[in-house]
């Protein structure tokens, strides 16, 4: 490594005295586009001279895939200057001092080096609607839906049209800002596992968060030498002089908001939203989105999957994978405190599986991430308390309200917060009440519904030692969930591995905090993987049907559990939480092939009295847990075949048509 990359490189930019606005615009259209990157990323051969200059010495140390990329994009959206992220203390003490200074963060002093962001109102949670990934080929994003149906499967845009949209919008929009270039691995680095990428923007919260949420720095610069990295670009869309005023100072630009991916390519282009999940490009838009593409090319998984590793209390460990859409309770079954005596429960990650086979057949799995981006609210030391632990120092918050004595407060803390304190809320309001009501009469919250802690994943007391092994964790189980509130029940197990692959696509769950969607929706959510397919659903369907054919593989069992089925009156059938570990404690015994499952129309359920109760404190009705009422699968294999009929038409593989088939045909003589 030249000297240049041996700390925080600041390259200052010194343009060559013309206006070039017209010929950025012109090429910034024509620089995102395929053929454009075989030739020359700059407009002309004057502006590439210059910046080849002005670059040439500072970043020498940079591979130089990696410096015609920074090059390219600097051409484009013109940055005062570039900073080439390192990753140390002291860069990461500079940047919050910055975030301080522009009033974007503030201390939650009664932690160690905790910060609260309150973002613009206009945007706080990943924008779906504007999500897009492109291909040549519209079918290799979506599957072709029936006519006159919405498709949910993803969005698709034309790559003509995605290089008019970021030609329109990239140009000039880091004026008066720095461009910062962040090295990061996602997953240990050096794994066979892992991949790299490099981001570019031009807001110091998303470095401060990357750092966090990835293995982020000089290192990474080192092991990736000459290889091939995934090109993530972001922008807040806000160039200086700002035009108008922002908004609790943070900066977006949520009318032109876009967020895109070029899996071809291996790119992410995301424009106007500072939120995480628009803005970590780490995180569900390489780690899910352009992932599962590269996954699909080279043969593995990338999932939206905890990775939970168990302990009986003979000393026997096995690892499961969990797909839970929101709201299912997925990071509380990641952080586990068990109720069974002697179990013992460790996180090796909350919310995303890359998961591979070895050369001995056995499924390994890498958390790709080195953070957690959780859902502030309902957490406490009841509902999870090794969260709560994790995220006492050392933790970014966004859009959660803060106490009169430096705390952090949202909904769930009321018996955890002292009277005697007052809670100012995301949206600045001091005062606030658990009665406050708007001038309507509606419930006012404290914390954003979708309000975020950003934090290491090192703190979490109850992380698994091999969390960070390259070659990973062996995966015993797959587990599918969601909220059922009727008729689903507690566990069941799959016959095989392809009726576990229509367990996963026939997933649903009802919706309960998701923005864009009124509560007590019941939603497919296939995989839970809905917002994140990175290609055709379709050919994923395919992908996972076709490990079941290679030779030598041993395949993890697959299960589905409901830890929300309720009763007539509407309470819950099952207390969860810890007392989860039961269903775990059948899955576990299970997978060492132990004889407690019989059949059942829907798959393998536990025999009578094989999920062990002791020392349960609430009483359950086991009996109506794991009844299987006739008329509710009826209607339940009619809604699948809607689904797939209208989503699906003509990529759904024949073999989940036939497990469908054999689902209708075992309710018909069964139940």
């Amino acid at each position: 490594m030249a000297e240049a990359t041996k700390g925080p490189v600041v390259v200052d930019i010194v343009h060559d005295g013309e206006d070039h606005t017209e010929y950025s615009t012109h090429h910034a259209v024509k620089a995102f586009s395929k053929c454009s990157l075989h030739t020359s990323p700059f407009a002309n051969q004057k502006a590439a001279a210059a910046a080849t200059k002005i670059y040439s010495t500072q970043l020498d140390g940079l591979q130089s895939s990696i410096r015609q990329y920074v090059l390219e994009k600097a051409d484009i959206c013109r940055p005062d200057n570039i900073h080439i992220c390192d990753g140390s203390e002291t860069e990461n003490a500079s940047l919050i001092e910055k975030l301080q200074k522009d009033g974007m963060i503030t201390p939650l002093k009664k932690y160690d080096n905790c910060w609260l962001a309150r973002t613009d109102p206009k945007d706080v949670a990943r924008v779906e609607s504007k999500t897009f990934i492109s291909t040549p080929d519209k079918r290799d994003t979506i599957p072709i839906v029936a006519d006159g149906v919405s498709g949910k499967l993803g969005n698709w845009i034309a790559p003509d049209v995605l290089e008019q949209e970021l030609g329109s919008r990239f140009p000039g929009c880091m004026t008066g800002r720095t461009m910062y270039v962040i090295p990061f691995s996602m997953g240990p680095i050096g794994s066979p596992l892992s991949k790299i990428g490099i981001q570019l923007t031009d807001s110091p919260y998303v470095v401060a968060s990357m750092r966090v949420m990835t293995r982020m720095g000089k290192e990474v610069l080192d092991t990736l030498g000459e290889g091939e990295f995934v090109k993530c670009l972001h922008s807040v869309g806000q160039p200086m002089p700002l035009k108008e005023p922002l908004t609790n100072n943070w900066p977006c630009n949520p009318e032109r908001t876009i967020v895109s991916h070029i899996p071809d390519r291996r790119e992410i282009c995301s424009f106007g939203s500072g939120y995480g999940g628009n803005s970590l490009l780490g995180k569900k838009c390489f780690a899910l989105r352009i992932a599962s593409r590269i996954a699909k090319d080279e043969g593995w998984l990338a999932e939206h999957m905890l990775i939970l590793g168990l302990t009986n209390p003979q000393g026997e460990k096995k690892y499961i994978a969990a797909a839970f859409p929101s709201a299912c309770g997925k990071t509380n079954l990641a952080m586990l405190n068990p109720t069974i005596p002697g179990w013992k429960a460790e996180c090796v990650g909350d919310d995303i599986a890359w998961m591979k086979f070895d050369s001995e057949g056995r499924l390994r799995a890498i958390n790709p991430e080195a953070g957690f981006f959780g859902v502030a609210p309902g957490t406490s030391n009841s509902t999870n308390p090794n969260a709560m632990a994790t995220i006492e120092s050392n933790t970014i918050f966004t859009n959660v309200a803060e106490t009169s004595d430096g705390r952090f407060y949202w909904e769930g803390l009321e018996k955890e917060t002292p009277d005697n304190v007052s809670i100012k809320t995301w949206l600045n309001e001091e005062n606030w009440t658990k009665d406050t009501k708007t001038s309507d009469g509606k419930k006012v919250l404290a914390a954003h519904a979708n309000s975020r802690f950003c934090a290491p994943a090192s703190q979490c007391p109850v992380m698994d030692p091999a969390w960070e092994d390259p070659a990973g964790v062996p995966i015993d189980a797959i587990i599918f969930g969601g909220r059922r509130p009727e008729g689903v029940p507690l566990v069941y197990e799959a016959f095989n591995w392809n009726h576990g692959v229509f367990i996963g696509a026939s997933m649903k769950s009802e919706s309960t905090a998701a923005a864009e969607h009124k509560a007590k929706v019941m939603m497919n959510d296939p995989f839970a993987m809905r917002p994140f397919f990175g290609y055709n659903f379709g050919h994923y369907l395919d992908h996972w049907l076709h490990f079941n054919d290679r030779p030598n593989l041993h395949l993890p069992k697959v299960f589905h559990v409901n830890w929300f089925r309720k009763n007539t009156a509407g309470q819950f059938m099952w207390p969860g939480f810890g007392e989860n570990t039961r269903v775990l404690d059948w899955i576990f015994r299970r997978c060492a092939g132990e004889d407690i499952a019989q059949e059942s129309a829907i798959g393998l359920v536990p025999k009578p009295n094989s999920i062990n109760l002791e020392g349960l404190q609430e009483k359950v009705d086991m009996q109506e847990l794991f009844h299987l009422p006739r008329e509710f699968w009826e209607k339940e294999i009619t809604d699948i075949r809607s689904y797939f009929k209208t989503q699906v038409p003509q990529d759904l593989p024949a073999e989940i048509e036939a497990q469908l088939s054999l689902l209708e045909e075992r309710v018909k003589t069964q139940l």
